[in-house]
């Protein structure tokens, strides 16, 4: 029997869109190696995002204003949250579905082929299997540590910080701190390359966060949590048979991609077959936007963030989070190319212009 739908993938998108199916009353099959896995990165998102059909208590951690560090202090006129991982994964129930536990090797529009052999046809077959790694594509790593709050009272919340506090020779890549309540009495300290190509790996990573700790005189206690991250923030395209990463959900100059996939998931399950072309246009934007970021040297890029965070909320939004905004994204560069300094514009401009 041919199912309304067969979801590739079960991390928080795929998992997000199998549920979305089921509310709305549609058959739904699942394909994934290992469907019982349980999430253990820490997810965030600015509330706004959010749809209004998730679990009210899975936001655990709000900040109002969070802060950005260029070479200087700005609030962020938006109100950013934290989720609960567990909550999360718990509320986007997908009983009713059949599971699969296999690896899908070969995802058409219509069936799916396993490893196994078998083939899973569908009305509608969905990859949301995330993507691969390759060297070819940039990374966003990270290397954090889970504090109790008390001992890291110094730390001021913030989105990022770009700081040079972090012990990194002066031209090398650059490292941001991400520092987020996690709603539990404890904080997520983490030391984040935003993208790289090749990306600043764990052991580096390591070294500057606690250089930086001990600089803000914090001292860990050896037996704290840790959180590693590393994955692609290209390689995914928008297309009407890929959903998530796969999709092209990952901003590219954030690395974030779940909330938009959450805010995403019920328009797929209810049936839209096609995706706006300005959805597409955005997507090259924020590529152009990617390639223009790795190319400024280390020492301009705090400045970068500086500009960005001085404009209006209204541009931050639009190249942030408006993944249809065509208009909002392009203008919101525009007026980021205006407010830069003039040699970072003469790196830009060569980074994105056509070679010949």
């Amino acid at each position: 029997m041919t199912v309304d739908m067969v979801v590739c993938g079960l991390g928080p998108a795929g998992r997000a869109l199998a549920h979305r199916g089921l509310r709305r009353g549609l058959s739904v099959t699942v394909v994934d190696p290992a469907p019982d896995r349980r999430w253990t990165a820490t997810y965030a998102a600015w509330l706004d995002e959010l749809p209004g059909w998730l679990d009210p208590a899975v936001p655990v951690a709000t900040i109002d204003r969070p802060v950005a560090w260029g070479t200087r202090r700005h609030e962020v006129d938006r109100t950013y949250t934290v989720l609960d991982t567990a909550r999360l994964q718990r509320s986007l129930d997908i009983a009713g579905a059949q599971v699969v536990r296999d690896r899908a090797i070969d995802v058409g529009r219509h069936s799916v082929t396993l490893a196994s052999g078998a083939v899973i046809p569908g009305e509608r077959v969905i990859d949301a299997r995330g993507l691969v790694r390759s060297p070819a594509r940039a990374e966003q790593t990270a290397y954090g540590v889970i504090v109790d709050g008390q001992r890291a009272a110094g730390i001021e919340p913030s989105f990022m910080d770009w700081r040079t506090d972090n012990g990194a020779n002066p031209g090398a890549p650059p490292s941001f701190l991400y520092a987020v309540p996690l709603g539990n009495g404890s904080i997520l300290l983490e030391e984040t390359c935003l993208a790289g190509r090749p990306a600043l790996g764990s052991t580096e990573l390591r070294t500057r966060l606690l250089h930086r700790l001990r600089v803000r005189d914090i001292e860990l206690g050896g037996d704290e949590v840790v959180e590693r991250v590393r994955f692609p923030v290209e390689g995914g395209r928008p297309g009407p048979g890929a959903f998530g990463a796969a999709g092209g959900f990952i901003h590219p100059a954030t690395g974030y991609s779940v909330a938009a996939a959450l805010g995403a998931a019920d328009e797929l399950a209810a049936g839209e077959s096609g995706r706006p072309l300005s959805e597409r246009a955005v997507h090259t934007l924020r590529s152009i936007g990617l390639r223009a970021l790795l190319a400024l040297p280390p020492n301009d890029i705090p400045l970068f963030f500086d500009a960005f965070f001085t404009l209006p909320p209204r541009a931050q939004r639009a190249y942030l989070s408006g993944r249809t905004d065509l208009s909002g994204t392009a203008a919101a560069m525009a007026r980021l190319f205006a407010a830069v300094p003039m040699r970072t514009r003469r790196t830009l401009a060569a980074a994105v212009l056509p070679r010949r």
